[in-house]
């Protein structure tokens, strides 16, 4: 059985503040950030906007590139949305 995993990153309405995490149904965790079903950080600072993703079949992968990922710079987690979302648009538009 194929399983498909995702680490996405959120940010809030002016872009200041940035969310990283993992997931295996990307639409239903952003439903539940937009509708602040989960309790903590993005609830807290209203950071529900999806502006990148990746995908991947392996579950030790995605842990591992969340992980890496938050250790960046926010300068380098900026160039990873660009290179993918230049406009920093919401990419769950029109999903829910």
């Amino acid at each position: 059985m194929n399983h498909t995993f995702y680490v996405y990153l959120l940010t809030n309405w002016n872009d200041q503040v940035m969310y990283i995490g993992m997931t295996n149904d990307l639409k239903r965790r952003v439903y539940q950030h937009k509708n602040k079903l989960v309790e903590g950080f993005t609830e807290k600072y209203n950071v529900h906007k999806l502006v990148y993703y990746e995908e991947t079949s392996d579950v030790k992968a995605a842990i591992a590139r969340e992980k890496e990922i938050k250790k960046w710079r926010r300068e380098k987690k900026n160039n990873l949305v660009n290179s993918k979302n230049p406009e920093w648009k919401d990419l769950s538009e029109g999903w829910l």
